[in-house]
């Protein structure tokens, strides 16, 4: 082969290589575009709300940290972040319920449902807290979305290390739960915020969903954001959507948490208490 041929094969494979790794970027680019419109469709619509800084659908626990002493029975309360609640049975686009998961790591295979037993507790009714009860010793909580047929989304949360150091007998359920309620969680009366934030709710005594399946029982979050002399911003977070990152204008403001019923005539089944907070 002369010195010609071979500078001039260098030149061709050099080219074909140079458009494979093009094509490559733009399919990357693609599937990166693609997930972030699935995840974007999770989203509240109003035009304060933005995407979570990490962009990635996870469970979590928004009143249990890690390397906790507790004492049993506890209230353990779920968060869900790029993803909305809807019961077991139902489906919602990629909504799904909770399953608490008590030491036992994360599923082998994520086509098989998520067994019965007494350490993956199912909250198929649209649940967002659960009363437990261990006797001492440490364990790994971990919470799992799963779909209508109890099977698992790649949507879980971070491994929870816990120790139980009494176990109380006797307890009334009610004592611990408190009255049925609806809450903002992370923004507190007179707060300064700096945008963007998250807005975390909670439901104790009452059942969330998607409202698309018009479930009997359950409600969804409607969230309105009042300013002194401005038209109410209502932020309908009908996709059973339990939190929501938002980036508005400075201001004063005063948040109005309700839960509205999902089956007719859809009035509100809960009313929190106003939350006062400002934007700087």
């Amino acid at each position: 082969m002369s010195t010609r041929e071979r500078v001039r094969r260098t030149k061709a494979t050099a080219v074909i290589s140079a458009a494979m790794l093009i094509a490559a970027s733009c399919v990357s680019a693609q599937s990166a575009s693609a997930a972030s419109s699935a995840e974007s469709a999770e989203l509240v619509a109003h035009p304060w709300v933005v995407a979570p800084p990490s962009w990635s659908p996870e469970a979590y626990f928004t009143n249990l940290k890690d390397g906790a002493l507790v004492e049993a029975p506890f209230v353990a309360r779920f968060g869900l972040s790029l993803r909305g609640i809807v019961p077991a049975g139902q489906t919602a686009g990629r909504n799904g319920h909770h399953h608490l998961l008590i030491n036992q790591p994360l599923p082998l295979d994520f086509r098989k449902p998520l067994p019965f037993t007494d350490q993956y507790i199912h909250f198929g009714k649209g649940q967002m807290e659960a009363l437990v009860d261990l006797p001492p010793g440490r364990y790994t909580l971990r919470l799992v979305l799963a779909d209508q047929g109890h099977i698992p989304y790649f949507v879980y949360s971070k491994p929870l290390e816990i120790t139980v150091v009494r176990q109380n007998k006797g307890v009334a359920a009610e004592k611990l739960l408190g009255v049925p309620r609806v809450e903002i969680l992370n923004v507190e009366n007179g707060a300064a915020m700096r945008p963007p934030f998250r807005i975390q709710m909670h439901a104790s005594g009452f059942n969330v969903s998607h409202a698309a399946p018009s479930v009997s029982g359950t409600g969804h979050f409607r969230l309105t954001l009042e300013r002194s002399g401005q038209k109410p911003e209502v932020l309908e977070l009908d996709g059973g959507q339990t939190e929501v990152w938002v980036n508005p204008p400075r201001g004063d403001y005063v948040a109005r948490l309700e839960l509205i019923g999902n089956a007719p005539p859809q009035k509100a089944m809960a009313t929190g208490l106003p939350v006062v907070f400002s934007v700087r």
